[in-house]
């Protein structure tokens, strides 16, 4: 594997992973000259290893001491993203690079708590926060959405459970069963039983919206999207496109390298990310070359929201900051800072080295970016919230599906008047529209690439563009100069051309 080859993904085990910037080598670590108050603790460590092993009244595995101590040490560092990998996590880190494994197909983190008063931004974070369902996986057929958490797994509460647990009771034989409660908004509670599948990660999908539109939904960055991306592009321009929606919600990262190349597919010149660190040789700046694929004044539009991370938010940031693009829609998840994962003995460990920043120098870690088109999803009142829970509880629009796979439009009606006529559940008749159609999309083995008809988002992209109201919103560029990076940056830093070199843009 290439030295900068960096995966972003934090919790590698089958079935359910939150992806986060990290770097894979063979380990070669720089460390610091280890002083002598750092040997004294060593030392001590070393003592309490024997003693506990000689005299402990029960007989102990020398594994399980490592193990624990491995364990306590990442965990008092209090960042999710830096851990101990067990050998069979090391192991599971194989299934994720390949792009298939076992599981529900779930992207998970768990949320932390504000460093100065021990309290979370949500009164949900003390779950498991789902960042976003994997496409045509059981989670995403079974409606699970960015944002929700899981509150419990078969009865048992997640409040104490880190993410490793929740991986370990989600993970199982493709065809078994696992039901979790998932907790939406602010009081919405129901189950969902989730049968296991071998799950296989996709990358991107594409289409043409008006017959001028490029519409390109990049699901994750793998080490095939850039060239994914590239076909799709070459694909669209035989078609005649003269703008492009680039897709990036729910998109919980990836390959630095891919999303790298990805944006030199667009931006002609000038930094993509850069990452600093305490380690001299950590501190880089990537460069685009030349926009290989991409009409200069083709107007851009990314949609982005809560799912959107790591490596999905340097591309947004980067189309951002050089002023090449419209955001649109809500504001990202926040995940910027880089892990490297070592290899050790038969286990490893995942560490924070590093810190992400986006062309004009921002941090963007629990913090985001901010769409210059905000998309909100409408405030339901009390009685509202009251409705919807009842209608997901009990699974009225499930049922519907189950019952009656072919519905057409006019069935579809039918159902939404009787929701809302029948059964007392007073939500806007839009509302129930979307919730029934997205419901049968979930089902279909090939759902549409988009949908134009309730994605509010997708709407306002493509309004923005043929109303030519797209300049409006476009921001001013605002990159780094040379000066600023070194000033950034006073122990230097390497610069980083892109590794597809095809040459100009045809």
């Amino acid at each position: 594997m290439r030295k900068h080859d960096k995966l972003i993904s934090i919790v590698l085990s089958a079935g359910i992973f939150f992806f986060a910037l990290v770097v894979t080598l063979v380990p070669k670590i720089e460390a610091q000259q280890t002083d002598q108050a750092s040997r004294q603790y060593i030392d001590r460590i070393q003592y309490a290893f024997n003693f506990i092993l000689q005299n402990y009244v029960d007989e102990i595995p020398p594994e399980q001491l490592y193990e624990g101590a491995m364990k306590g040490m990442f965990e008092s560092l209090e960042d999710q993203y830096s851990y101990y990998l067990t050998a069979s996590d090391m192991a599971d880190l194989s299934d994720t690079t390949t792009g298939k494994f076992g599981g529900v197909g779930l992207y998970i983190s768990k949320p932390i708590a504000d460093e100065d008063n021990d309290t979370y931004r949500n009164e949900h974070d003390i779950y498991i926060k789902v960042v976003a369902p994997i496409e045509d996986t059981p989670a995403y057929r079974a409606g699970i959405h960015a944002g929700d958490y899981i509150s419990k797994i078969e009865g048992e509460s997640t409040k104490n459970m880190t993410v490793d647990d929740v991986v370990e009771r989600l993970r199982g034989t493709p065809g078994s069963q696992v039901t979790v409660t998932i907790l939406r908004g602010k009081d919405i509670s129901f189950d969902v039983t989730l049968t296991r599948a071998i799950i296989e990660i996709p990358t991107v999908k594409y289409d043409l919206i008006h017959d001028h539109i490029a519409y390109i939904r990049i699901i994750q960055f793998t080490p095939y999207t850039a060239d994914r991306v590239e076909e799709a592009l070459t694909d669209l321009r035989e078609r005649g496109y003269d703008s492009l929606i680039i897709d990036v919600r729910g998109n919980p990262g990836g390959l630095l390298e891919s999303v790298v190349d990805t944006a030199d597919l667009i931006l002609d010149l000038g930094p993509i990310v850069s990452t600093r660190s305490r380690v001299p040789s950590e501190n880089e700046v990537f460069y685009a070359n030349q926009a290989q694929a991409l009409e200069d004044e083709a107007p851009i539009v990314v949609l982005i929201d809560e799912g959107s991370a790591s490596a999905s938010e340097i591309l947004a940031g980067a189309l951002k900051d050089t002023g090449r693009a419209v955001l649109v829609g809500r504001k990202t998840f926040g995940k910027g800072s880089v892990q490297k994962i070592i290899p050790f003995g038969d286990g490893g460990f995942k560490l924070t080295i590093s810190r992400y920043y986006t062309p004009s120098g921002v941090n963007i870690d629990k913090v985001g970016i901010e769409p210059a088109l905000p998309i909100s999803e409408p405030e339901l009142s009390e009685e509202e919230n009251k409705d919807l829970k009842r209608l997901f509880e009990e699974r009225m629009i499930s049922r519907f599906v189950d019952e009656n796979p072919d519905a057409d439009e006019a069935a579809r009606e039918d159902f939404a008047r009787e929701l809302q006529q029948t059964r007392g559940i007073n939500l806007d008749t839009e509302l129930l529209r979307r919730l029934i159609r997205n419901e049968f999309h979930r089902r279909m083995d090939s759902p549409p690439v988009f949908d134009l008809k309730y994605d509010s988002s997708l709407q306002k992209a493509v309004e923005i563009i043929e109303n030519e109201t797209y300049s409006e919103y476009l921001p001013e560029p605002r990159v780094e100069t040379r000066s600023e990076l070194e000033a950034r940056f006073p122990n230097g830093f390497s610069i980083h051309p892109p590794r597809r070199q095809g040459g100009a843009k045809p």
